[in-house]
């Protein structure tokens, strides 16, 4: 299609795993009737600049900023909208930072949203539940609970949104300090407080594939909640995946997420609430991310096996 003519889709986080995800897809599929426009606080960063040079459009915006989103946004049929909670620590900020992008991508007359978000464990482990403890006063999964009840900006707002749920990166295992550790024998493990459960996982850039789909089915996805996910996989399905990608013995360390909470790097806490909410929930949390129709959003979906392919020499071993 004529790239005039083409349909512009604003990215937010452009610069990172989501947002360049999806702008990687959208020049991928020239023929798709899309352009990227990426959308970054800093114009003049390496990473904007290379996206700059594979000629995608590249704007200034800051999620802090409303009147700088609106502008951003203008023009755009779609928006892609995304949030990083790692960045601050903060779900009031994520609150803030959600209700200006559905006011931005309203007043800008974006067409169709897609809101990165997840569930609001809340729903499921009240306050009042003792099984694991109120973080920040408020939540029991900071980095969950925030985008969730962000969603209601959205709707709000009377955005045409799609709210797509995500699952745990894989690639965690290379840059969060997930990666198998040598133990006190030198045998590599991986540490996680899941039990038998199966968690929910998926290639990071893998997202924006689906997120692509999702804009290229439309009108249909409107109001939709949808998850995705590239495998269902039990921390002793991930440790025999690792051995055989690393062609050496990784062990599966199931620890209780009470222990997890404890190892004291920063958001400790809230993985260790999260982990246990995929444990105690598996079914229903992998349920609402179907393989299939992941897959059939995104047809170059990786499974756990393929993305250790490619990435395996990226994962710290100490």
């Amino acid at each position: 299609m004529n790239q005039t003519a083409a349909k512009i889709i604003a990215v937010t986080g452009a610069t990172g795993a989501q947002g360049g995800g999806l702008i990687r897809t959208i020049l991928a599929h020239p023929e798709g009737g899309f352009s990227a426009r990426a959308i970054t606080r800093d114009p003049s960063s390496e990473k904007a600049k290379a996206l700059a040079a594979l000629g995608v459009e590249v704007v200034q915006g800051d999620l802090d900023d409303e009147a700088s989103l609106v502008d951003a946004f203008a023009g755009a049929y779609g928006a892609y909208c995304v949030t990083n909670f790692w960045e601050h620590f903060s779900p009031a900020k994520e609150n803030t930072q959600a209700a200006n992008l559905a006011r931005a991508a309203k007043t800008a007359g974006v067409s169709h949203v897609i809101w990165s978000t997840l569930e609001d464990v809340r729903k499921w482990v009240p306050l009042s539940d003792d099984r694991m403890p109120t973080l920040m006063d408020h939540y029991k999964v900071p980095h969950f609970d925030g985008k969730g009840e962000s969603n209601h900006f959205f709707t709000d707002a009377g955005v045409p949104t799609t709210f797509l749920n995500t699952s745990f990166y894989w690639d965690n295992l290379i840059y969060f300090g997930m990666g198998p550790k040598p133990g006190e024998d030198g045998t590599l493990a991986i540490t996680f407080p899941l039990g038998d459960a199966k968690l929910a996982g998926i290639a990071a850039g893998d997202i924006g594939g689906c997120a692509y789909g999702i804009f290229v089915a439309g009108s249909e996805m409107i109001g939709k909640t949808v998850g995705i996910a590239g495998g269902h996989l039990s921390g002793q399905e991930m440790a025999a995946s690792l051995s055989k990608a690393l062609g050496k013995e990784v062990r599966y360390n199931a620890v209780s997420p009470a222990v997890y909470r404890t190892f004291g790097f920063p958001g400790a806490e809230d993985l260790g609430n999260m982990f246990q909410f995929n444990a105690e929930f598996s079914d229903e949390y992998c349920a609402a991310r179907d393989l299939g129709a992941s897959r059939k959003l995104n047809p170059d979906l990786h499974t756990f096996d393929k993305w250790l392919e490619e990435n395996v020499a990226k994962i710290p071993l100490d």
